[in-house]
């Protein structure tokens, strides 16, 4: 798990300020300003509501939006090299072999009227630039290294003769045939049941423990996150809102929208269930955005006035590396370090952020939301 004191020598893939937009009139930035990092043999979740920007995000790491979207500012850097300076040759030599993507819906994303033999082996043969009968030995290989218990049959099989959780795993076994560095998965458990959502969890940790390959986790789904990932980050309208390591952020959270996020999550014992904070609205619009000001400010209890007038930017709040982007939790959370400065004399100690924000209203998930999966 990496640390708060982390260089840049140390990321896997780091992203400066990206901004991906859509349309012209208006514009829509579905991605605003997002900096962050991976490291290697992380596993970092993305989580926010439908609609946040996560999936524009991840399918912007690899240049993918199409021809609807633009990157129109920032920096993706990945071991150093900008893919945005990359030719659509060099691209292809990435995706795949470097940094790999598993999309939503398994069997939407399997060609219909191709065996899935054909299509694993595709994608070997045009990485590894090997023969047909090696692509086929690797891709059996890979059938099995993902739990498929008859590799052969499935190899021959078409997508519509596959379940959805098997679907799954094939995905995954092409996704990882080469061996990449990092793995994306979009939402990976999503159209599955809960038993056959255990077993692919299961599964990307073996992934990540035997290959030693970072994952991008993106879901919304607070329960996989929680028993998932060393970081989390928490995105809002196009931009990350909150960030720290998993267990900080479970237990401490400091943004208004994780706290929510988290109270809409289903209890088991209705005697935990916590108390429900109220909010003076329940949408989600491009006036939020255009008025300027904090984008959450409609849908929070909280709001101050300044927050109507200033953006804020994701700052830390603690030397563990917890981040938010909250005017009022920054603030607090500076008076309570200037405080612990007087009283102690130290020029810097660490924020006990829990009295700063107050969490007496949030569930524990390391009982509650780990049982569901």
């Amino acid at each position: 798990m990496p640390k708060g004191n982390a260089t840049a020598a140390d990321m896997l893939l780091q992203t400066q300020d990206l901004c991906v937009e859509f349309g012209s009139t208006p514009v829509v930035q579905a991605v605003d300003g997002v900096t962050l990092d991976i490291h290697p043999r992380e596993i970092l979740g993305l989580v926010g509501e439908s609609g946040s920007g996560k999936t524009v995000f991840s399918l912007s790491v690899l240049r993918l939006i199409g021809k609807a979207g633009r990157i129109r500012r920032g920096r993706i850097l990945w071991q150093g090299r900008d893919l945005l300076e990359f030719g659509e040759e060099e691209m292809r030599r990435v995706r795949g072999s470097e940094i790999a993507m598993i999309f939503q819906n398994p069997q939407a994303s399997l060609n219909p009227v191709r065996t899935i033999g054909a299509q694993i082996s595709s994608v070997i043969r045009l990485h590894q630039k090997c023969a047909p009968a090696t692509a086929r030995q690797e891709s059996l290989r890979w059938l099995e290294a993902v739990r498929i218990t008859d590799p052969i049959r499935v190899y021959e099989a078409f997508p519509h003769q596959c379940s959805g959780g098997m679907c799954q795993r094939i995905l995954i076994a092409m996704a990882l045939a080469c061996r990449p560095k990092l793995l994306i998965a979009d939402e990976p458990t999503a159209s599955l049941d809960v038993t056959i959502q255990a077993q692919i969890m299961d599964l990307l940790l073996e992934i990540r423990e035997t290959y030693g390959t970072a994952i991008l986790l993106v879901s919304h789904d607070l329960g996989v996150i929680a028993r998932m990932c060393d970081r989390i980050a928490v995105m809002y309208c196009g931009r990350i809102v909150e960030m720290a390591e998993s267990r900080d952020l479970y237990s401490r959270p400091q943004h208004p929208y994780t706290r929510l996020l988290l109270q809409s999550v289903p209890v088991p014992d209705p005697s935990h269930r916590p108390t429900k904070i109220a909010q003076p609205h329940d949408f989600v619009g491009l006036d939020a955005i255009s008025q300027g000001g904090c984008r959450f400010r409609p849908r929070c209890a909280e709001a101050e006035p300044e927050c109507a007038k200033t953006e804020p930017l994701l700052g830390r709040i603690s030397q563990e590396g917890h981040h938010v982007a909250c005017l009022p939790r920054q603030r607090e959370a500076a008076d309570h370090r200037e405080k612990r400065r007087n009283d102690d004399g130290v020029p810097e100690v660490h924020e006990d952020t829990s009295s700063v924000a107050g969490n007496e209203n949030i569930i524990d998930p390391w009982i509650g939301l780990s049982q569901r999966v």
